[in-house]
This record gives structure tokens, sequence and C-alpha cells, in this order.
């Protein structure tokens, strides 16, 4: 899904309104984005929960128990649940960021339609994602569809978006500052 810059979290958000409900990972290339974007979803109301690698082991087990129960219905995490992890049932995988390396896409993308069962993944691609998404198309020798959603239906949400979007980022700040003193 190609996205204009400053519109990534508006489409994410659109995304999974259409998807509520499903069991979905959305993943970052950092940690804080990770973070950062838990925290989002969870302000607009969605069931998500962060992972990666800054959290402790048993934050990171606590974290997955309650993705794989249902519990939490939305896992945003880095490239740390791309590979290893036992995750059966995973309808949609959003690439938040696309990844640097061509391998971890075909890793991500991987944890959804396993066994039989059907999944989607979607990259949200912005024009500085491009090059990339060349790059992997190459290697995974096919030409990625391009879905174009209602643009209209998108931007309805921008304002509240943004909102959710600068409320995130301020708690994080703050969270930060009270680990540093």
């Amino acid at each position: 899904m190609v996205v204009p810059d400053g519109y990534k979290n508006t489409y994410l958000i659109y995304l999974l309104n259409e998807y509520i409900g499903k069991s979905t990972i959305i993943f970052t290339r950092t940690c804080a984005h990770a973070q950062r974007t838990a925290l989002l979803a969870r302000i607009l109301g969605f069931s998500a929960i962060p992972l990666h690698g800054q959290l402790s082991q048993a934050q990171r087990l606590g974290a997955l128990n309650k993705f794989k129960s249902g519990e939490k219905s939305i896992l945003v995490a880095t490239d740390v649940a791309a590979r290893g992890l036992d995750i059966p049932s995973v309808d949609l995988v959003i690439n938040y960021d696309i990844p640097t390396d061509s391998k971890a896409y075909i890793h991500r993308v991987g944890r959804t339609a396993r066994a039989g069962r059907s999944g989607k993944s979607v990259s949200l691609v912005t024009q500085y994602d491009l090059e990339l998404i060349l790059r992997i198309e190459k290697v995974i020798e096919k030409k990625l569809p391009k879905d174009t959603p209602n643009k209209n239906e998108i931007l309805a949400l921008h304002n509240s978006v943004d909102r959710a979007t600068a409320e995130a980022v301020t708690k994080v700040k703050e969270f930060h500052n009270r680990r540093k003193k």
C-alpha cells in the first residue's frame, strides 16, 4: 500500500479498523517505534501490546502469551518476532516499516497463512521505501500487488490519529524522563 509521507499512522489505523478482531502482527524497525505504535493503537481503543528487545524476558513472554491467548489481538513487534516464535494463528501481518533486509521480509510475512490457513500481509510503503521494496521483489522474484484503499475514508481519520500520535509521543517521553530520574 503506497502511503503519502506523514500519513503512515493514519493508514495503519485504517487497516486496523478494516481487520478489527483479527489476529495481527505489526512489524516496526525499532523498539521505540514498536512502543509508540502499540501506545497509539491502545489510545485509539485497539487491544495492542509491544514486543521488542528492550523488554525483559518476562515482559516479552508475557506479551507473547497475551497475544497467543487472544487477550491482545495486536502484537506490535520488531524483528525479534519475525522468526523462532511459535505463533500458530496470525490473520494479518502489517509491515509498518519496510525491513532493510529482504530475508527479514520473508520471515515477517511467513508469520501468517501457516499450516494451510489463510492470511494477508500489507506493507506501508512511503516514497523513501521504494528502493527497499524493489530489492525485496528481486529476491522473492515476484512483483508485489498494490492495494489502493479509499483515500477519503483514510483522510477522515487523519485528525484524530494525529492527536492520538501526539499523545503517544508525549507519554513515551514522560516515561523515559521518569526512568532517568
